[in-house]
């Protein structure tokens, strides 16, 4: 199957509408239709139910659209990768949302580059969930990345399980308390993976987050390494025992070969592994 047919699809399929897609592609409506239905041909299956007034996905063509999303990413992703390798000076990209490292950072990079396949590594600091994309489109060799994200074509590793704590304005009536519980926040365990994915949507990085905070607008809950590294006027840290742990992973993508990449995995699990003894101790 070529790419070209998928692309079609995939345009038609996000747009649901053959004019739109059409435009959307640079081509006119009748030839992308006869593609589609070569497609389907193809296939031997129906992508779309086709009314006068509707386009609409099929079960099948429901399937097909992740497949496609994701296949169209991979060889995007292969061609980036092999740019990159070509590259005079290759360098290895880190994708690290800002202050989202567990205070791992700096030891992983220092560990990296005594390893002899270590080449330069450019840190690339992005946004909540931007990490598993830039891999998957190959913009990034790893990324240090919380739980929960979506691990389709990635390889994972654990780093880090640290406790959460909540961040409080100092007049919060909560304040008062050293410990708290999911159920004085107004949450069950099962909430939270909601609870934090609105906190991310909003798309505030940490100075912005604890500045509001400060203001009383909001209560985030944060890996306990952020109360640690950050203090701030009018903004206390309070312990949540029964809240489940921040999980810290290393991810990169599941077809790469890079014993650059190979290298920095092992780099990080060893540094890992070195903090939990040191506070086992």
């Amino acid at each position: 199957m070529e790419s070209r047919p998928l692309r079609y699809f995939v345009a038609v399929a996000e747009e649901l509408n053959f004019a739109r897609a059409a435009e959307r592609l640079g081509i006119s409506p009748p030839p992308l239709s006869r593609a589609i239905r070569q497609l389907e041909t193809e296939l031997g299956v129906t992508l779309f139910e086709r009314t006068t007034h509707s386009v609409a996905l099929t079960p099948a063509g429901t399937t097909l659209l992740a497949e496609a999303r994701f296949a169209l990413d991979a060889l995007q992703a292969a061609g980036r990768r092999a740019q990159r390798a070509a590259a005079p000076e290759p360098k290895l990209v880190l994708a690290v949302k800002a202050d989202g490292d567990a205070g791992l950072l700096e030891g992983i990079l220092a560990r990296y580059a005594s390893e002899p396949a270590a080449v330069p590594v450019a840190v690339r600091l992005c946004a909540w969930h931007e990490q598993p994309q830039l891999l998957r489109r190959g913009e990034a060799d790893a990324a240090l990345v919380h739980e929960p994200f979506d691990h389709t074509g990635l390889d994972t590793e654990t780093l880090a399980a640290e406790p959460r704590v909540v961040a409080l304005a100092a007049t919060h009536p909560l304040a008062t308390r050293e410990r708290l519980t999911l159920a004085d926040l107004g949450l069950r365990p099962g909430d939270l993976h909601r609870f934090l994915e609105e906190i991310r949507s909003e798309g505030r990085d940490l100075a912005q987050l604890l500045t509001l905070v400060g203001l009383g607008g909001l209560t985030p809950l944060l890996p306990a390494s952020v109360a640690a590294r950050y203090p701030r006027p009018g903004v206390v840290y309070r312990q949540v025992p029964d809240c489940p742990p921040a999980i810290l992973a290393i991810a990169w993508p599941q077809q790469s070969r890079s014993t650059a990449t190979a290298a920095l995995v092992r780099a990080a699990s060893s540094v890992a592994d070195a903090v939990r003894d040191r506070q086992a101790d």
